[in-house]
């Protein structure tokens, strides 16, 4: 499950968000497998989408993580659940996504995210308006 302002974020769903103001994120992965799954990592990777093929992940200067992007998860026991919560700040107006990564810890490699079923996520950033007087 992925929140994104507290509101469930599906890949049909796009989240809108102002320029400059903290965007909560919280991904909850569940272990549906009868072992414990364990030590692994989810790193959130921010990028714009071209529709032409290109994705731009260098946005070091339109957005920005309040924290890490990485989370870190020792053990997810069968059945239970873990929760990583952080925050991202949108400098710029857009649509941007979020690609998100699992990776087995123990083991240095990337996981399958049909493992954890986690969705698209899409934000649109919009200009904050002005305050009559301002």
């Amino acid at each position: 499950d992925v929140l994104v302002n507290g509101k469930p974020c599906d890949c049909d769903v796009v989240a809108d968000c102002r320029v400059g103001d903290a965007v909560t994120l919280e991904v909850k992965l569940t272990n549906l497998n009868k072992n414990p799954v364990g030590p692994l990592s989810l790193t959130v990777m921010p990028y714009q989408d071209y529709q032409n093929g290109v994705q731009n992940y260098d946005l070091d200067e339109a957005v920005t993580f309040v924290g890490s992007n990485t989370f870190f998860i020792d053990v997810v026991k069968p059945r239970e659940s873990s929760v990583c919560e952080g925050a991202l700040l949108f400098l710029y107006t857009g649509d941007f996504y979020l690609n998100m990564k699992v990776q087995d810890d123990s083991a240095r490699r990337e996981l399958p995210l049909a493992w954890f079923t986690l969705p698209g996520v899409h934000v649109r950033a919009q200009d904050t308006p002005l305050q009559a007087g301002a």
